[in-house]
């Protein structure tokens, strides 16, 4: 068959098996492949011919049995009717194949010679990308591939076998393509995938060699075949086993270990077993599926994720390995005593003792094989029972290891100390010693052999010999991924180095600064005799107590301090990388002026593609001649080109520019006025340069003006050279020039006599300039007389009512200047005749001179008045206009935009050859355009949305108004009828709404139809309609002399319709609106919303899930995309793709995002959150980055292209500034570091683009287990890595990225990540980054991951610890003992730590150098410090916080869940019961305790009974931390000082604890709900979890113990039973209360006399008690408020410890009394919290600084005046 042959007319396909209702024959989703013959500009290219007509060559295949063949199917209708896909997968996938297909062969280098035939190497080539993850997986599990390709057809080149060959291949990738787009929930697991393509593909080619079926005799059939055969055998067994293991886990509440995850349902395909037992067709009755009983069923596969803090050393036990024998090493060698570790080393002993380090690394082997064995021992099964024969023998081995190296070590000790001295038999015992420790770390010694020649390793590891499996047996568990990752020789040596410096200064800093200065103290007090201890004593040693406390500060920084030293060489590295990628260059409009000149050339070398030659073996030379190019362009170096107006680049160049200028003025960022200045103008006039915007250009000519009069005797090259100095002066004096000669002859009739003596004028001056005699003929000091004459002139003209007679009269005065006064020689009316400098015509003579001759243009010429504006504003301009745009957004926007065009981006390709991709973003239900209603809702201030963003965005709203008023609004109120729709916009365009995102991400659109026309636009259609010039484009429809300014230089104007026909190839836009069908059915607002966005972007898309009734409770699902036609001009379905059920058994977002994947098309796919935005200049760079997956990074190419971010939120209040300083921070220098040099960058978040055939091989773009994966896109980072990916990160290009704004918001945010850090620890993807990457590369993921939550949460237990090893000096008495001795080296080491811990200073330093990179030290500087005016100390304090309680919550008890921050604007007032809830248990009641052992200490300890400076400095951190954990709920919550607010606050949390809980009532309205809720990690956290949680509640007791001792009852008595009667006191007081309650729960309302009198009883009782402890013994009044401080921990240690043992308390009596008790103390902590806050309210100017502090000036006073009007409203 000749695959060369054209379609035959009216081949319009039909599908003939279609379901009836669905046959929508013209609706299409990018290029009607249904019919090649109609006229869409797509179909103008070959290559889709190409394509589509290789897919028809279905010739002499074999036609399925007992189905209807219609002669037009191709063959994936064959495919789709052989083994029963859907009709609309097959749709959907023919789209898809045929549009990369001919994508790819677009871009094909060198084109192919025939562009009508489909290219073989294309298909190849996708085959091979495609299939890539289906061989390795065969090879891995020794199966052969089902691929079968003869080579034949590349040697000779028959076309009948090449056609087949082509054939066969095309159903090969159309089979795969078809299995993964109806696959729903499978595609998260990409290799039961592979499983099920295997077998599917093995029946394919049965059917294509003709083989006969062994068991009926007939030519063989697929097992799997009929309608929706697939979906219904293949895909459905398999869902309904993933959603049986989902409902088994209660919502991601029961463990981990206790079912299978998505992972674990794709890591049992890693083993030959699912061939053994799964089989094809599927066996339903394997123990696979759910159709088994849970204890017969297959258990977890490949890992178990067990909740334990352990799983931090687990997952990284090398790291922790080190620091453990450091540590260990570095206090022998301390305790040695000597000055310099070096010295010590010269010492035998120390030597030896040194060995003993082996003793430790084999035990803690013998640990590490303990957890394996513990945490994974649920995985030994029959068919793993190797799995445990390996454990079993580790810990053998390890454990024989220790004593082996115990028992050398003591026989070197023994020798030794029966010789006396270092004897030789001692010595050979040391050699045997260090021998079995040679053997021991042999293979340490192998590892690092493998780590300099990284290849070896790669090649070894991606072998599948089972001879290699045997080799590595013993070291770890073969999986399918984690092989082959290590890096290139030269990225292993940068990330090394790095590492290097890191380590040592972290281990002299630790050597020298923590354990050495601890040595002398320890000994101290280990020699501290007779001490006077306060309190009953058990230990036999004390002191060691006292020594332990004093060390466990100092190991817990040592064990995180690494922290530091990484965010301090980071921060430097980042920023040398950030210098050396030329970032900040160009940091403001100054700077940008200076080098605007080269930037049209940058701009062309950038944007613009380049001129291929056919043969392109002269890469290296290109690349240095580029390299030197942009060199040149950056610097201005070498003979500058310049631009002048008549050549094509400047045109181009000017299109471009004045494109994103109309969208800054779209967006409301310039004015109409800062448009015009900003603009290029359009060539006209006839002006001979480049009209370079005025902006460059303002006062220019003035100074030109003043040189000129300088310089009035110099000749002319001389005053030339000046000038010519300043490019802009020049092209100023020239333009000027020009426009003034261009207007006077405009104005003046060309029939008059007048015209022709203007004309001899200019020809005379011309001649001079010329001949350069202008100064030599010209008296230049007129010049500046003339300069204001037309002025006036101009000005004149610019008037709508123009005088007639005042235009003569200055026409006349410029003519008796010129002729009269500016020639230096005097000439006589005769000579000035003669020269036709004067009228000849008596009629002239007789009247005026110009006096009939002047004729104004017609006052509808728009283009003219904007010429002549600009001629005004280059005349008049006297100042720099250094403050135009005036908007920052715009001025960081033009910066960042010219700067990225002079940094290192690879040319870009013509946008027919450019990669496709798609932008898939996720949707719920939020906000797409805010409603009128919400907009105008005032809050309790009186403040409504639209009021804050008028103030915060308030030239913005004056440039709305501006346009508004330009389309005709009038008054005001007319934005909220007629324009409503415009209002809502703009208020959208600065919130994090759906509209905003599509808004920006459709400026890809509009940019790609732009680049496409600028591609292939010639000379004469850049310049079209010659007679004005590029005027034409700017012409619209004259509507005034404004009404240029909304779209001025749309490029539109000039396309030739082929464009959008390109851009729809190489963009689609689809949005994930997941409920978008039940929006619809319920009549949502939002659905019809985002009909009104499908209606205005012609390239987007939604994709949603519809839910089909059918009665009887059956529902079917399916994945719908639909378009708005604008033709049909209504919505229309494209594709209708039935899922097997419910789309969500995992996490929701990824779930959403993979049922859309589908729709998807494209090489690339950028991943997009429903807060971002992107920028329409940025999106002009996006085929610059695509061509990135060309290029080697290290020795791969990229799989993601990792974007920076520019977080537009930090505006809108303080808080969300410190938010945004943050995240920018990691956005740009952290993940700079993190792909280069360390390796590491993983996916944060969205605006990543991913190679898309990569990934939907492999998973997709984001994992989607229940609770495990809740942070789902890091876990693409993950994959991708494990899988051997490459991360790049890229900071040419930027996207826009919204954060929360309000202090809740971010917290549950920060809750939200901490507690995804937690689940992460968890995670076999993490277990496995930490052993199978280098050490170097395991020690980046660590800190750049869970290791930075880690180690927040180590710092806050450092405080701990500190304040609580304190206390126990104080109350015990030995810190009196150890101030006694005349060592105070135990205070300096102890106040050592203090101020380590104040080294989280050194977090701040990423966002410092940053800042300095991009904005300039002073501005970095004094950003710094005006957060810390505006408290940011006590945010990031308060942040610290919350990531520690959720992230330490998580990994003890789990309970990770999704929490919704909302992403509104932060306008209203937070009421105080709804932060105390948000934040009791995670920040108040931890700093009331760290506020009690505080208060505690105060007052025993001898250091602040004179309050030294060592007192203050040991505890001002501390006491920091407890006033921003307690405070900052408050500082940043609006109007948080107000003191009425404050009163009312304080009687809604009263009414909120006391209201008795009903059934159905919220955590919102009741205290006892709330509670509960409080306790749910308890609920499902395992055995470990409570003993841990009760051991840590045990604390609480020691306060009584302390305290009582110190009581003056007790007459310093230390017997242990001064505190065993104590318990009596506490015993009383719940006796008391009981009473009390017993007595008002049965007397109070019926008879209220005997509650009294109980109530009299217990009071008098109390008072007797007391007068009698008084009278006789030695019990004071103030012990009553100590006691308090005593008892007061106790009763919260215990309802702390009754709330674990609940499930065994409840069904008691005493559950009442623990509830009502604990309500009591949250009473009395609300009362603590709310103390400090109501002083502040009472007193007076806190709340004015408050908002101050919150809000920008304008905000803070619109505020005040609409309180006073409130106020007014309300009297």
């Amino acid at each position: 068959m000749n695959l060369r042959q054209r379609p035959a007319p009216g081949r319009a396909r039909i599908n003939s098996h279609a379901p009836p209702g669905l046959l929508e024959a013209d609706v299409y989703n990018i290029i009607p492949i249904h019919s090649l013959l109609i006229d869409h500009p797509s179909l103008r290219y070959p290559e889709i011919r190409a394509a589509a007509a290789a897919l028809r060559a279905t010739g002499d295949l074999r036609k399925p049995p007992f189905v209807h063949w219609n002669p037009n199917n191709d063959l994936l209708d064959w495919l789709g009717l052989l083994f029963g896909f859907q009709n609309d997968n097959v749709k959907n996938q023919r789209e898809h194949l045929v549009l990369h297909l001919a994508n790819s062969q677009m871009r094909l280098q060198p084109p192919p010679t025939i562009p009508d035939v489909l290219a073989p190497s294309v298909l190849r080539r996708f085959r091979l990308k495609l299939l890539h993850n289906y061989t390795s997986w065969c090879s891995y599990l020794g199966e052969k591939s089902e691929i079968y390709l003869s080579n034949r057809r590349f040697r000779t080149g028959t076309g009948n076998d090449e056609s087949n060959g082509l054939r066969r291949e095309l159903l090969y990738v159309s089979l795969y393509l078809l299995v993964w787009g109806e696959s729903a929930n499978l595609r998260f697991a990409p290799e039961c995938l592979c499983y099920i393509f295997h077998h599917m593909t093995k029946e394919l080619n049965h059917v294509l060699d003709g083989k006969i079926d062994s068991e009926t005799g007939q030519s063989f059939l697929p097992s799997i075949s009929g309608d929706g055969a697939f979906l219904k055998r293949v895909v459905m067994p398999i869902y309904q086993t993933i959603k049986t293991e989902v409902e088994s886990s209660g919502n991601g509440k029961v463990p981990h270990s206790a079912w299978r995850n998505y992972d674990d349902i794709n890591e049992y395909f890693w083993s030959r077993r699912c061939f053994q037992r799964l089989k094809w067709p599927l066996n339903p009755s394997c123990n696979f599926f759910a159709t088994t009983p849970k204890d017969e069923r297959v258990g977890k596969t490949g890992f178990v994720e067990q909740r334990s803090f352990w799983n931090v050393f687990r997952s990284f036990d090398k790291l922790w390995v080190l620091l453990i024998l450091f540590l260990q090493a570095s206090i022998i060698v301390a305790l040695e005593g000597r000055e310099y570790p070096w010295k010590a080393l010269e010492s035998r002993d120390v030597q030896v003792e040194l060995l003993s380090v082996f003793i430790t690394w084999a035990g803690l082997r013998v640990w590490q094989s303990l957890l394996d064995a513990g945490t994974q021992y649920s995985l030994v099964s029959r068919e793993t029972i190797w799995l445990g024969v390996r454990m079993a023998l580790k810990f053998a081995v390890a454990l024989t290891w220790t004593v082996l190296f115990a028992v050398f070590y003591g026989r070197i000790w023994i020798q030794k100390n029966g010789d006396g001295v270092w004897s030789d038999e001692a010595n050979r015992r040391i050699v045997s010693f260090l021998q079995a420790g040679l053997v021991f770390v042999f293979p340490e010694f192998l590892a690092l052999a493998l780590f300099i020649v990284p290849w070896i390793r790669n090649v070894l590891e991606e072998l599948d010999w089972p001879v290699l499996y045997l080799l590595t047996w013993w070291f770890h568990t073969r999986i399918f991924v984690g092989r082959g990752l290590r890096e290139g020789l030269v990225n292993n040596f940068k990330y090394a180095m790095f590492w290097f410096a890191v380590l040592a200064s972290k281990f002299s800093f630790s050597y020298f600064l923590q354990i050495k200065p601890l040595v002398s103290p320890t000994r101290a007090l280990l020699n501290l005799r007779n001490v006077h201890y306060k309190w009953h004593e058990f230990s036999a040693s004390p002191n060691i107590v006292a020594v332990v406390l004093l060390w466990i500060p100092v190991l817990l920084i040592y064990f995180m301090d690494l922290q530091i030293w990484y965010a301090i060489f980071s921060s430097f590295v980042g920023a040398a990388i950030g210098l050396f990628s030329h970032l900040g260059e160009i940091r403001n409009i100054g700077q940008l002026r200076l080098r605007f000149q080269f930037f049209a050339s940058a701009m062309q070398f950038s944007l613009m593609p380049e001129v291929l030659l056919i043969n392109t073996n002269m890469t290296l030379v290109k690349k240095l001649r580029d390299a030197i190019h942009l060199l040149k362009l950056r610097y201005g170096i070498g003979q500058y080109k310049k631009i002048e107006s008549s050549q094509v680049e400047a045109t181009r160049f000017a299109l471009i520019w004045n494109e994103i200028m109309v969208t800054f003025r779209e967006e409301d960022l310039i004015s109409d006025q800062e448009h015009e200045l900003l603009e290029l103008a359009p060539n006209g006039w006839n002006i001979r340069v480049i009209r370079w915007p005025c902006v460059l250009i303002c006062n220019e000519l003035l100074i030109a003006l003043s040189q000129a009069e300088e310089l009035a005797d110099e000749p002319d090259w001389s005053l030339w050279l000046k000038i010519c100095k300043n490019e802009y002066r020049r092209c100023a004096v020239i333009e000027a020039y020009d426009s003034i000669k261009y207007l006077l002859l405009m104005i003046l009739k060309d029939e008059n006599e007048e015209y022709s003596i203007v004309e001899t004028l200019f020809r005379e001056i011309d001649f001079q300039i010329k001949n350069g005699k202008l100064t030599q003929e010209f008296k230049m000091s007129v010049l500046s007389k003339i300069h204001a004459k037309l002025i006036a002139l101009v000005k004149l003209l610019n008037q709508p009512n123009k005088d007639l007679s005042e235009a003569v009269n200055i026409l006349q005065a410029l003519y008796e200047l010129s002729v009269r006064e500016f020639p230096r020689k005097k000439s006589s009316i005769g000579m000035l005749r003669d020269a036709g400098l004067a009228p000849h015509s008596p009629a002239i003579n007789a009247g005026l001179l110009f006096e009939n001759a002047v004729e104004f243009p017609d006052t509808d010429d728009a283009l003219f008045f904007r010429h002549l504006r600009r001629l005004y504003t280059i005349l008049t301009s006297r100042d720099a206009m250094h403050n135009v745009p005036r908007n920052l957004e715009a001025r960081r926007r033009i910066a960042f935009f010219s700067n990225s065009l002079f940094m290192n981006m690879p040319r870009a390709p013509d946008v027919e050859k450019m990669m496709a991709f798609s932008v898939l973003t996720p949707y719920y239900d939020e906000e797409v355009l805010y409603s009128l209603l919400n907009l105008r809702k005032e809050n309790e201030d009186g403040i409504s949305t639209l009021f804050y963003l008028q103030k915060i965005y308030e030239d913005e709203w004056g440039n709305f108004l501006e346009r508004m008023h330009r389309e005709g609004v009038v008054e005001e109120s007319e934005l909220y009828t007629i324009k409503a729709r415009e209002l809502r916009l703009w208020a959208s365009y600065r919130g994090q709404t759906l509209s905003r995102t599509v808004r920006g991400m459709m400026y890809y659109y509009r940019a790609l139809k732009m680049l496409a026309f600028l591609d292939s636009a010639s000379e004469m259609d850049v310049k079209e309609r010659p007679e004005d010039g590029l005027d034409g484009l700017h012409l619209g429809t004259p509507l005034s002399s404004r009404n240029l300014n909304r779209a001025t230089s749309s490029v539109n104007l000039l396309f030739k319709g082929h464009e959008h026909g390109s851009a729809l190839m190489k963009f689609t836009y689809v949005v994930a609106c997941q409920v978008y069908g039940k929006h619809k059915a319920r009549g949502d607002p939002r659905a019809e919303e985002i009909l009104y966005l499908m209606k205005n972007n012609e390239a987007l898309r939604v994709a949603y899930v519809d839910e089909v009734h059918l009665g009887r409770d059956e529902v079917e699902y399916y994945s719908v995309l639909v378009k708005y036609d604008q033709e049909l001009r209504r919505e229309v379905e494209i594709y209708r793709v039935r899922l097997p059920g419910p789309l969500k058994l995992g996490e929701g977002k990824p779930e959403n995002q993979n049922h859309a994947i589908i729709f998807t098309r494209g090489d690339a796919l950028q991943a997009i959150d429903m807060n971002q935005d992107n920028y329409f200049e940025e999106t002009l760079k996006m085929r610059n980055l695509l061509e990135e997956f060309n290029n080697f990074y290290g020795i791969r190419k990229p799989t993601i292209l990792g974007v920076r971010e520019n977080i537009f939120t930090g505006s809108v209040s303080s808080l969300a500034w410190f938010m945004s300083a943050q995240e920018t921070s990691f956005v740009t220098l952290g993940q700079r570091v993190l792909a280069n040099p360390l390796k590491v960058r993983m996916h944060y978040g969205h605006p990543d683009v991913f190679d898309r055939f990569w990934f939907l091989t492999r998973g997709g773009i984001s994992k989607a287990s229940r609770a495990i994966n809740i942070s789902e896109d890091i876990f693409a980072g993950f994959n991708c890595t494990l899988r051997g990916g490459n991360v790049t990160h890229h900071e040419y290009i930027q996207v826009g990225k919204g954060r929360d704004v309000g202090l809740n918001q971010i917290s549950m945010f920060e809750a939200k990540v901490a507690s995804g850090n937690g689940e992460q620890v968890l995670s076999r993807d993490i277990y496995r980054l930490g052993h199978r990457l280098d050490f170097f590369r395991m020690l980046s993921v660590f800190y750049t991951t869970v290791g930075f939550y880690y180690n927040s949460m180590i710092v806050v237990l450092t405080v701990y610890a500190f304040l609580w090893g304190h206390l126990y000096l104080a109350l015990s008495g030995l810190e009196d003992a150890a101030m006694g001795t005349s060592n105070n080296k135990a205070l300096g080491a102890i106040l050592n730590q203090q101020f380590v811990i104040q080294l989280g200073l050194f977090t701040a330093l990423p966002m410092i150098l940053e800042n300095t990179l991009e904005l300039g030290f002073l501005p970095a500087i004094w950003d710094f410090l005006t957060m810390q005016l505006q408290l940011a100390s006590f945010f990031y304090t308060f942040s610290m916080g919350t990531r520690t309680h959720f992230f330490g919550r998580t990994i003890l008890h789990g309970g990770a869940k999704y929490r919704a921050t909302g992403r509104g604007f932060v306008v209203e007032h937070k009421s105080f019961a709804e932060n105390y809830r948000l934040y009791a248990r995670s920040h108040f009641v931890k700093g009331i305790e760290l506020g009690v052992i505080l208060t505690v200490y105060a007052s025993h300890s001898p250091l602040s009974r004179n309050i030294t400076f060592v007192y203050i400095a040991m505890t001002i951190s501390s006491w920091f931390l407890v006033v921003s954990w307690i405070m900052a709920p408050f500082i940043f919550n609006p109007s948080g000082f107000d003191w009425l607010k404050t009163v009312y606050d304080f009687e809604d949390f009263l009414n909120w604890i006391w209201n008795s809980s009903g059934v159905f009532s919220k955590a919102e309205q009741s205290w006892e709900t709330w509670w509960y809720e409080e306790q749910d990690h308890l609920r499902t956290t395992g055995l470990w979890g409570k003993l841990l949680e009760i051991i840590l509640d045990l604390r609480f007791f020691f306060f009584q113990y302390g305290i009582v001792y110190q009581l003056k009852i007790a007459a310093k008595n230390t017997s242990i039973a001064v505190y065993l009667l104590s318990w009596i006191y506490t015993i009383v007081v719940v006796g008391i209360y009981i009473i009390i309650s017993y007595a008002r729960d049965k007397y109070a309302a019926k008879e209220h006399i005997y509650y009294r009198l109980v109530q009299f009883l217990v009071i008098t009782l109390t008072i007797l008690v007391l007068v009698l402890l008084l009278k006789f013994t030695p019990f004071q009044f103030l012990d009553i408020v100590t006691s308090l401080l005593a008892f007061i921990p106790t009763g919260w240690g215990m309802i702390l410890i009754a709330q674990v043992l609940r499930p065994f308390l409840q069904t008691t009596v005493v559950w009442d009394t623990v509830v009502a008790l604990a309500r009591l103390y949250d009473l009395v902590f609300g009362v603590i919290v709310m103390a400090p806050v109501a002083l502040l309210s009472w007193l007076p100017g806190f709340q004015a600084m408050q908002t101050r502090i919150l809000f920008n000036e304008a905000f803070s006073r619109g505020l005040q005046i609409s309180r006073l009007l409130t106020g007014k409203r309300s009297n």
